[in-house]
């Protein structure tokens, strides 16, 4: 697994394991889901903020709140991709990033766009995103 920043960019490679392929040899639909949660993931991980911390400290936790999805061509065993993420809206309590997920020849496999709530952990109801966050995407 290895990433990349560029300003708001966030890039993460991520190998197509043969877990991740269904019966017909290529990757399994929701598996691009988890490439690009891995990737939501570490992108928060560089900026700064363990998952972890946030449930324990600030009391808060991200949830997909929507997606859509579209995909372009398959992806199959063993090929390097890259999972792109970008923040396209940001909200007082969500976040909206696209993911373009691509093959090493820089072809589309999917893209998506994927609306992300900031919830207290224990009411599961919206809250402000932390200014310690908003300030590092600013």
């Amino acid at each position: 697994m290895k990433s990349d920043v560029h300003k708001n960019e966030f890039n993460l490679q991520v190998r197509v394991y043969y877990e991740d392929t269904d019966a017909g040899g290529v990757v399994y639909h929701s598996n691009y889901l988890n490439f690009m949660e891995r990737a939501r993931t570490e992108w928060l991980r560089h900026i700064g903020f363990e998952q972890h911390t946030l449930i324990e400290q600030d009391e808060i936790l991200f949830a997909v709140r929507h997606i859509n999805i579209d995909f372009h061509k398959p992806a199959r065993f063993n090929e390097l991709l890259n999972v792109k993420t970008h923040i396209a809206d940001q909200r007082k309590a969500s976040l909206v990033f696209e993911q373009i997920i691509s093959n090493q020849a820089e072809e589309i496999i999917c893209k998506a766009r994927i609306k992300i709530a900031c919830l207290n952990c224990k009411t599961m109801k919206p809250e402000p995103i932390p200014e310690t966050i908003i300030s590092e995407l600013n």
